[in-house]
């Protein structure tokens, strides 16, 4: 796959752009994508996710987002939420998320809500795990079903979670979005089957619980998540363990909460 141009607007399906920060680790992939959805035709437009506060980055997100409406937040981590409170006071437009401390010059989301902005439909659903504020953002136009999920399902591999539990109820309310939905992730390449992939994920986690269980059989009931990480990602690049123990923990707290 060819490299994505940095801070280059680049055109997705009818309703979105993307314009990719140059931000690249392990934990952002290529970097992260700020989303501009507009229907064709209307004149405002509305920002998700500016990312950090890269001026560069910023600076060509408002210059494609020419007539900006809002800025909508997917979650509160600074790879994708730091840079708003700048780029909303250079566009002059309000900050929504789920947070609260987030918002600016409006109120948070509502799981449920429906966003009238930029001639588009914009349904919130509120899909905790990766973090509790995490939410999902649907778009109907036209017959096509195009879903921005921020780290709640990325481009490519899987995301780090804060409560397991949280995070299947999510992934099985995004499977029961219409087959074929666009996913437009926070990282990485977009996805031609959203709930195709959120299925993907739901296997892989199941998979990954019933490891660690395995673990914990082998290792003792009090073993840590490190410990369960040495087991059972012994053949995963080492760079990859400290997201993993991230997301053992999780699983670790939700095999503990249904054992009691």
């Amino acid at each position: 796959m060819t490299h994505p141009a940095y801070g280059v607007a680049r055109q997705v399906g009818p309703i979105a752009t993307v314009v990719l920060e140059d931000n690249p680790s392990e934990m952002t992939l290529e970097g992260t994508n700020s989303w501009i959805l507009r229907a064709p035709g209307a004149a405002g437009s509305v920002v998700i996710d500016p990312g950090y506060r890269d001026l560069a980055h910023l600076e060509a997100l408002a210059a494609a987002a020419e007539g900006a409406e809002l800025v909508l937040l997917t979650h509160f981590h600074g790879d994708h939420a730091e840079g708003a409170p700048w780029l909303a006071d250079r566009l002059g437009v309000p900050v929504r998320a789920f947070d609260a401390s987030l918002c600016a010059g409006a109120e948070p989301l509502v799981d449920g809500e429906v966003v009238s902005a930029a001639g588009l439909e914009i349904r919130i659903l509120h899909t905790p795990g990766h973090t509790g504020d995490s939410v999902t953002l649907v778009v109907e136009h036209e017959g096509e079903t195009t879903v921005l999920t921020g780290d709640t399902i990325l481009g490519r591999g899987t995301t780090v979670l804060e409560n397991l539990g949280d995070y299947l109820r999510s992934l099985r309310a995004l499977i029961a979005l219409p087959d074929g939905s666009l996913g437009l992730p926070g990282h990485g390449p977009e996805l031609a089957d959203l709930p195709a992939t959120a299925r993907a994920y739901l296997a892989h986690r199941e998979e990954r619980i019933e490891q660690v269980r395995s673990a914990l059989r082998e290792l003792g009931p009090d073993a840590s998540a490190r410990q369960i990480v040495e087991l059972v990602y012994a053949d995963v690049d080492r760079a990859l363990w400290v997201p993993a123990e991230f997301s053992v923990r999780a699983q670790l707290d939700y095999l503990r909460t249904e054992n009691r």
